[in-house]
């Protein structure tokens, strides 16, 4: 049987952050916390193939006790185990320690039972690095496909997967060796309205709870703080702009709001300027 895994996130919904101004903090008091959406539409992809060629999903998280919702709302799209890392010792870890947080769980799950593939959300909306997904593939030593937007198709009998992903120019067909592991956009599935039997068996669920000593020891330098080479010297918002000044082809015309829109770069000296030099 197939073994699908799915690697997630619990991060603030940022359509409400602010940021402390006189720290530069995020302010996360009252900020409702959610699963990824990344991470939601790879856990609905896993969960259809699940689906299809039988076998298990598994679903994992680095998080604080609170992550214990995202990992029901996977248990509610069709994940059979959900396995949350959690710990104090975990506090202020980035990419790199986070990384090696999961690759280090994955592989331990890995070891109690063979995972075929691997998948990841894009990014996390909360920090848009977009580095977990293929430093976990690194680390574990596996074939990676970002940007992934389809499943063709996992055949686990002669051991690939079809895959198409998103690229600059277009789309690409890769086919991959399993056991593999992907990033996925959106467009990888759509997430399904859970049947009430799944919802309530959600709710019901308690994930299992592993420490930074069990039942994986963790070298204590490579996680939390100490294991986190990435400061952040400073952050905030953007400071806002006035709109800028529309100049209406209706009103003026084709040749006249061309003409206004070169009279007003002209009377701008340095745009003057950089015009005389490339003539």
């Amino acid at each position: 049987m197939i073994h699908l895994l799915v690697s997630v996130k619990q991060v603030p919904d940022t359509t409400n952050i602010r940021i402390d101004p006189e720290t530069g903090s995020m302010i996360r008091k009252g900020v409702p916390a959610i699963l990824n959406p990344y991470d939601a539409h790879a856990v609905a992809s896993a969960a259809e193939w699940k689906k299809k060629l039988g076998g298990k999903l598994t679903v994992v998280t680095m998080g604080p006790p609170a992550a214990e919702e995202a990992l029901q709302e996977c248990i509610e799209m069709g994940a059979d185990r959900a396995v949350l890392v959690s710990d104090r010792a975990f506090a202020g870890s980035d990419t790199l320690a986070t990384s090696y947080v999961l690759a280090e769980a994955i592989r331990k799950i890995d070891q109690e039972d063979h995972v075929d593939m691997v998948f990841f959300g894009k990014q996390a909306i909360d920090g848009d690095t977009a580095q977990v997904g293929p430093g976990v593939a690194i680390r574990l030593g596996l074939p990676l496909v970002t940007y992934a937007v389809e499943i063709q198709d996992i055949n686990e009998e002669e051991g690939y997967a079809l895959i198409i992903r998103k690229t600059e120019s277009g789309k690409e067909i890769i086919k991959t060796k399993l056991p593999a592991a992907l990033t996925a956009e959106k467009a990888i599935a759509d997430i399904p309205y859970a049947a009430l039997p799944d919802l309530i068996t959600s709710l019901k669920y308690k994930p299992e709870v592993w420490s930074a000593q069990e039942p994986v020891a963790y070298d204590v330098a490579q996680i939390g703080l100490e294991g986190s080479p990435t400061m952040v010297a400073k952050s905030g918002s953007p400071e806002a702009h006035e709109p800028a000044e529309t100049i209406s082809v209706e009103e003026n015309g084709l040749a006249g709001a061309v003409e206004t829109a070169l009279g007003k770069m002209l009377s701008n000296t340095s745009v003057a300027a950089l015009l005389e030099d490339q003539q």
